[in-house]
């Protein structure tokens, strides 16, 4: 059976994980016979927000793997007991936490530094000529984790052109709107990404974009 490892970074969009990115993720990798293997860094995160009002709440503290494990159902291990080589993919759901909690591109941007054990992990999946999936907000951390290394990639990021000004400028590759970057040849088996936009209100598109990421990872760079 494949087996896919997921990085969660927290619970909720405002401070972790998109619930329903991360959800749909486990649900498709179910689908497609794969089995998750859900897996957090064990440390703060950098604030925890009113997801009602959307403040940040003065005072309060909580733990990216904690939250995870809220999705995970407990089922999630810490980031440094992770093993990537009992995974064949990587996949990084999105929500203002990867870019809060896994790197601080949400307060840097370009000049944004990724955790060293999640830019390792990366890094070493990359070199392993894992494929990899970053959804949403996460191929801002593909950009910034292989930085200075020497590789390239082609990275979706929405129609944010700040954001994706920002990974141009950050180095590598080529910030494209919302669409599934399927590069030709052996580019493909080795990373795929998308931005999956506001599921609720393009429920359709978000809905594809997802089965079209699973269905580039699990067929086409597995195996």
């Amino acid at each position: 059976m494949t087996r896919v490892g997921v990085c969660l970074a927290g619970c909720g969009f405002l401070d972790g994980a998109e619930i329903r990115e991360s959800v749909l993720t486990l649900l498709s990798l179910s689908r497609a016979g794969a089995e998750a293997v859900c897996f957090a860094p064990d440390r703060e995160q950098l604030h925890v927000v009113d997801h009602l009002r959307g403040e940040p709440v003065e005072g309060e503290a909580r733990n990216v793997l904690v939250e995870s494990a809220r999705i995970a159902r407990g089922e999630i291990v810490a980031l440094d007991d992770f093993d990537l080589s009992s995974v064949d993919a990587l996949v990084f759901p999105g929500g203002f936490g990867v870019a809060k909690n896994l790197c601080d591109f949400a307060l840097r941007g370009a000049e944004c530094e990724v955790l060293p054990e999640v830019q390792e992990l990366i890094r070493a999946a990359r070199a392993a000529e894992l494929p990899m999936g970053f959804v949403c907000i996460a191929p801002a951390l593909a950009a910034a984790a292989l930085r200075g290394s020497g590789d390239s990639l082609e990275l979706t990021i929405g129609h944010d052109a700040g954001a994706a000004e920002a990974l141009r400028r950050g180095e590598p590759g080529l910030a494209r709107e919302f669409a599934l970057a399927l590069p030709d040849g052996d580019q493909f088996r080795k990373t795929t990404l998308v931005r999956a936009e506001q599921v609720a209100r393009h429920q359709r598109r978000g809905r594809w974009a997802v089965r079209g990421l699973w269905v580039a990872l699990l067929l086409g760079g597995v195996g």
